[in-house]
């Protein structure tokens, strides 16, 4: 329960932070063009504070926090005064209008950055993006990746972390091939590796990127030693005690704690052979797996933790720059998102990446929760992230949103006539059914994740 209000919290206020930031930028221009703004509110619905400002807008916090709007006087739904017309929206020149609606989604952009420049000058902890271990018959494998080597380039593009590297394979997915450029171990020595793309597919909710190429990242150690049981468990059931090794799973020597999860895991209420070394001694344990629905599956459980020995302090890094430099990788961060992001649009448009990978609000309160339980760094990491995907929404040429708009001001500004309202009217109908639509999916795959 606490997990769940932590999560919402998180969410009403990265979500409560982007949407002020967005309104906030067709707000401040709305002004600049010397239009009256009758309204600002963030949220939907009843609202639970109103302020009437000196500049004669009304300021409201609402219940709801799924979005926000600028009233703006508007002629077209407004009885106009004598002497508003010249601050009325739909008075104002069609280059002005497309600024008005494009500040939103350019302020979103504009947090992004700073967000990241913050984030920069705090320092990033991370860690140097060295290879553990290649799984034999995997992608990597194939093209030579070898453990030990550290992934410098992807493509081209300069990588300093994990994270930079996984930005960097997405955005080759439904590609034939891409080169990695690596450094031997304890070598300076740069050596090119072509990945193989051609069956490269993955499923978010499972693996990584990195890893579903088959490259397992150097970082902390986990060991089949048992460093907790939890009381009740089938582990406790079963005998087993802190400081146990596990030496054989169903016979075979088991040196990798990931097979025991997996073993586990996939044999619910079935029991399993071990050997386990105490006190000097080996020591033959029936472990019975209990049963827990995951998904509508029925999913192993021991209820056991292993010892973990930490990553030496020589392969940890962190990414700290001083103002211009900070401000300079934000830039970089920000636009390499963007590109990213529009990237990934146009190949979930031509069915290369699947629809399974829509998140909706409930992935974004999990995110957020989640962001916000590692400390200040990573929250600021994933407000820049939905931020940039705010903008980017916002800009689709769907009629109900700022893109939809800009499209037809374009239009406007070409033929030098309004669109006709029938056809607005029209395109907004079709605009937010395949908003819904969308919407639809996300929430879908949210529940699906439960």
């Amino acid at each position: 329960m606490g997990t769940l209000l932590w999560n919402i919290g998180a969410f009403i206020v990265a979500l409560g932070l982007l949407v002020a930031v967005h309104e906030f930028g067709h707000f401040w221009v709305a002004r600049r063009c010397g239009v009256k703004v009758e309204r600002f509110s963030i949220g939907f619905g009843k609202a639970i504070w109103r302020k009437m400002g000196k500049d004669g807008t009304e300021y409201v916090l609402a219940l709801i926090p799924l979005g926000g709007y600028v009233k703006m006087l508007d002629g077209r739904v407004d009885e106009l005064k004598p002497g508003e017309e010249a601050q009325a929206f739909n008075h104002k020149s069609v280059w002005a209008r497309m600024a008005i609606v494009a500040a939103g989604p350019m302020a979103n952009f504009v947090f992004a950055l700073f967000a990241f420049w913050l984030m920069f000058m705090i320092g990033v902890p991370s860690v140097k993006p060295i290879v553990d271990e290649v799984r034999t018959g995997s992608i990597a494998a194939e093209a030579g990746v070898l453990p030990g080597m550290q992934i410098v380039e992807v493509a081209g593009e300069p990588t300093g972390d994990w994270e930079s590297i996984t930005y960097a394979l997405i955005s080759h997915l439904g590609e034939d091939a891409v080169t990695l450029k690596l450094t031997a171990p304890q070598s300076s020595y740069v050596t090119d590796k072509t990945l193989m793309l051609h069956d490269w597919q993955f499923d978010p909710d499972k693996e990584s990127p990195i890893s579903s190429l088959g490259i397992v990242p150097l970082g902390a150690k986990v060991l089949p030693v048992v460093a907790e049981v939890v009381e009740g468990s089938a582990a406790a059931a079963a005998g087993m005690r802190k400081g146990d090794k596990i030496l054989t799973l169903e016979g075979e020597p088991l040196a990798d704690w990931a097979r025991f999860v997996g073993q586990v895991q996939s044999s619910p209420e079935q029991p399993l052979r071990l050997t386990i070394a105490r006190d000097g001694s080996e020591l033959p344990i029936e472990l019975t797996p209990q049963s827990r629905q995951v998904k509508g599956k029925a999913v192993g459980f021991v209820g056991i933790s292993p010892q973990v020995v930490p990553l030496p302090d020589e392969y940890r890094i962190l990414l700290q720059y001083g103002p211009f430099d900070a401000l300079w990788q934000g830039m970089h961060k920000t636009w390499s998102l963007i590109t990213l992001t529009f990237d990934m649009i146009g190949k979930l448009i031509g069915g290369i990446v699947s629809l399974d990978n829509l998140s909706g609000p409930i992935s974004i309160a999990k995110g957020a929760g989640n962001s916000a339980d590692y400390g200040l760094v990573y929250f600021l990491g994933f407000l820049a992230l939905i931020s940039v995907n705010l903008g980017i929404i916002n800009l689709f040429p769907l009629p109900v949103l700022d893109g939809g708009h800009l499209v037809y001001f374009l239009i406007e500004a070409v033929t030098g006539k309004p669109v006709s309202e029938r056809i607005q009217e029209v395109g907004f109908r079709i605009g937010a059914a395949i908003l819904m639509l969308l919407m639809g999916i996300a929430l879908f795959n949210d529940f699906a994740r439960l």
